[in-house]
C-alpha cells in the first residue's frame, strides 16, 4: 500500500515453494516480475541510531538500484498487519551512493540476500521470497484486501509474521548462537538451520 507513503504487509513462512506457487496461479494471480536475485545492504551509524529508532536505511540491487527509508507509523497500533512509513526512490549507482552514505557517517552494517518473484491478485502484491533460512509469502496492499487474499489462498491469519527479515535473523542468530550477522546464502550454505526453528 502506497497511500501516505505507508507500507502495509504481512508474511507467512511456507515449507514448500512450488506447491504454493501452483496454488497462487490457480487462484488467478498474475505474474508481475519474474524471479530475481536481490542484494540488500542496511546502513546505520556506528551506534546504530536508526536501528534503535526502529528505522531502516537500505540500498537494494536487483535489476535496478533502489534507496529505501522505512520508519515507524502511528497507524501501526490500529492494524493487525505491519504498517510502516516507506519512502523509496530509484538511483543510478549503488557504489557511489554507498560512498556518499559513508561520508555522511552511515556505514554498511548488514547484508541480506533473497530471490523474489512478484505476483498480483486483486490489487494485493504477493511475493515469493526465498531466503537463506527459509521461504516466505509476503502480501502487501490494503489490510482488507490482504485478509481476503490470505483466506482465498488457504493461509491461516493467526500464522502471519509481522517481523521483518532482519528481525527474524536476529532471533535465529540468538537461538543458534550464529557467529555472523549477514543473511547471505554463503553463510547458511552448510548449516542445518531454518527459520522454522524459532517459529511457533
Amino acid at each position: 500500500m502506497r497511500n501516505e507513503n505507508l507500507e502495509v504487509e504481512v508474511k507467512f513462512f511456507v515449507p514448500e515453494l512450488a506447491a504454493f506457487r501452483e496454488r497462487l496461479l490457480a487462484a488467478g494471480a498474475e505474474l508481475k516480475k519474474p524471479r530475481i536475485y536481490e542484494r540488500n545492504v542496511r546502513f546505520d551509524t556506528a551506534d546504530e541510531r536508526l536501528y534503535q529508532e526502529l528505522a531502516l536505511l537500505r540500498l537494494r540491487q536487483d535489476t535496478a538500484v533502489t534507496l529505501t527509508y522505512k520508519g515507524t507509523s502511528e497507524k501501526q497500533s490500529q492494524s493487525e498487519a505491519k504498517v510502516r512509513e516507506e519512502l523509496e526512490v530509484q538511483v543510478s549507482d549503488f557504489d557511489t551512493l554507498s560512498q556518499i552514505f559513508q561520508r555522511l557517517g552511515f556505514a554498511p552494517m548488514q547484508v541480506y540476500e533473497k530471490y523474489r518473484e512478484t505476483f498480483e491478485w486483486q490489487n494485493v502484491e504477493i511475493v515469493l521470497d526465498e531466503l537463506p533460512y527459509g521461504i516466505f509469502i509476503e502480501l502487501e496492499g490494503e489490510e482488507g484486501g490482504i485478509k481476503t487474499a490470505v483466506a482465498h489462498l488457504n493461509l491461516n491469519w493467526q500464522d502471519r509474521i509481522v517481523d521483518n527479515y532482519l528481525g527474524l535473523m536476529a532471533r535465529l542468530k540468538a537461538h543458534h548462537n550464529l557467529p555472523f550477522n549477514d543473511l547471505t546464502f554463503a553463510n547458511f550454505a552448510n548449516l542445518n538451520v531454518s527459520i522454522a526453528d524459532i517459529l511457533p
